[in-house]
């Protein structure tokens, strides 16, 4: 008789993505009730992931713009900024 070797067998919950299997499979078995309040709960988490997104990189603009502006208060060429920040150009002229 051999030993037991785990290697030998497949976890299903781990092993080559039937994890993800698994779990379309059992949204699969949802009454339409249930269906319909899954795919909600879904939209409702993708619009606060693009709201959270979309908030990230104006942040990121806005700090940006307050960069380009301490730089051009320091007399750093526009064409300097704008390599440095990324912004473009004429955002930094209108600055």
């Amino acid at each position: 008789m051999t030993d037991f070797c785990p290697e030998r067998y497949i976890n299903p919950y781990t092993d080559f993505g039937f994890k993800k299997l698994f779990g379309q499979a059992e949204i699969a078995r949802f009454t339409p009730q249930d269906a319909r309040e899954y795919e909600e709960s879904i939209k409702v988490y993708r619009d606060l992931t693009n709201v959270v997104n979309t908030a990230e990189r104006k942040g990121r603009e806005e700090e940006k713009v307050a960069t380009a502006l301490r730089m051009k208060a320091d007399g750093v060429s526009s064409e300097s900024i704008s390599k440095y920040t990324g912004l473009a150009l004429e955002t930094v002229n209108s600055l």
